[in-house]
């Protein structure tokens, strides 16, 4: 292995795994014996850069650990400073948002109508429902307490 890309760049998992597959291929092919086989996999657990992983392997030939490449940081998402506007919710929370008053004119009606108290707890079961399958966000903007700490997540 003549040059290394980034030596000092730290290793991860997948690193450390390509290196114990290519040691392992090195002791089938009888270029490693048991012993030095151990000896090595012990320093590829222990290695923290590719420099570590290189040396491991300066004096055999390919196959070598396959290091992966760095990935680039992705651009953070930033929220808006904002509550969501109505238009920006999926249709189907604006719908149910919206059926919330109108159930609530049907639960009253057919309590009077019915006689049956049960009715009442139909916007309730609704809106818990709803609340629960929209999560937090539901509850955040429907108490209006979108705030500071909110726009830091």
């Amino acid at each position: 292995m003549t040059e290394v890309p980034s030596p000092d760049l730290r290793i991860g998992d997948n690193d450390r795994e390509s290196a114990l597959k290519a040691l392992g291929e090195h002791l089938s092919a009888g270029r490693l014996d048991l012993d030095e086989y151990g000896d090595r996999s012990a320093k590829v657990t222990a290695a923290r850069t590719r420099r570590d992983l290189a040396e491991l392997f300066a004096d055999l030939p390919a196959p070598h650990p396959v290091f992966e490449q760095p990935r680039q940081a992705k651009a953070v998402e930033k929220k808006p400073d904002r509550p969501p506007q109505w238009t920006e919710r999926p249709t189907s929370q604006r719908v149910a948002a919206a059926a919330v008053p109108f159930l609530w004119v049907a639960a009253v009606s057919l309590s009077i109508v019915t006689g049956v108290w049960w009715w009442i707890a139909l916007p309730f079961v609704f809106t818990a429902a709803a609340s629960a399958f929209w999560g937090k966000d539901w509850e955040r903007d429907r108490h209006g307490a979108y705030d500071r700490r909110d726009r830091r997540r």
